[in-house]
């Protein structure tokens, strides 16, 4: 296929993007299961809440990716991609933004320092070298978190972080398909840099929490969606206003 790579700096990058702890969140505690709030939709854990965050923030630069890639893109099947990332995250997001509220979670506005890097990185580049990059960078880190949604979703005790987790399910795996029907995805380093974990600071990997004020931004849907949220206030039987108080107890959401 080529030269995937182009030299010793990106093969770096895409090594320390591929671990699960980049897509949002680094853990604040040695045990995930460890119950953080009571909610009438069953107890919250700690890795319930650091798995609402991480969709929040895969959303952040994944959605403005799909976004460049749409413009950039020089070949059908990236083009495509970058379509189903602008539309399945809109959707995700929307879910993300119901939920977060019901169990007193707060959302970063802004991914993590390392994220936006990434976007970063793929603005500058264009034609053969932004496709390529552009699938192996998306496919590795999906591949990464899919392997996070299945345990959330099969260990999860509160019923609107498992809807989040099956909405989040599909909308992963769509997207490592149209990754790999790029025709770009070097699967080799795809799966070494998946169980290879990046030597970075958490400060790297963990996204800012929002100003005191500040809107929250919200990830339009395309004029013709063909993804949409879950239906919470149905699955949350009519209790989709906030259970009232401050964020869950322990460190701050957005940082663990």
């Amino acid at each position: 296929m080529g030269t995937l790579f182009v030299g010793g700096a990106l093969t770096l990058t895409l090594a320390a993007l591929a671990y699960p702890s980049m897509l949002g969140v680094s853990k604040v505690t040695s045990d995930p299961d460890r119950v953080i709030a009571q909610t009438q939709w069953g107890p919250l854990t700690e890795g319930d809440r650091d798995f609402v965050v991480k969709v929040r923030a895969a959303g952040l630069w994944e959605y403005p990716l799909g976004q460049i890639g749409m413009q950039k893109g020089s070949s059908k099947a990236v083009i495509t991609a970058s379509q189903h990332l602008v539309d399945g995250h809109a959707a995700l997001d929307a879910t993300c933004r119901k939920v977060a509220p019901m169990l007193n979670i707060t959302l970063p506005n802004i991914a993590s320092p390392q994220q936006e890097g990434f976007v970063t990185q793929l603005k500058a580049e264009s034609g053969k070298a932004f496709d390529t990059d552009f699938a192996n960078i998306l496919r590795m880190t999906h591949g990464s978190i899919f392997n996070t949604i299945a345990k959330v979703r099969s260990t999860t005790k509160n019923r609107l972080v498992r809807a989040l987790a099956d909405q989040a399910n599909n909308t992963v795996l769509d997207h490592i398909t149209v990754m790999e029907k790029t025709g770009l995805v070097d699967f080799d380093q795809t799966l070494f840099n998946q169980t290879t974990p990046p030597k970075l600071p958490a400060s790297d990997m963990t996204p800012p929490p929002p100003p005191a004020g500040q809107p929250q931004v919200v990830l339009t849907p395309p004029a013709n969606p063909t993804s949409t949220p879950v239906d919470i206030d149905g699955i949350a039987g009519g209790g989709g206003t906030n259970s009232g108080g401050q964020p869950a107890p322990g460190p701050s959401p957005t940082a663990g």
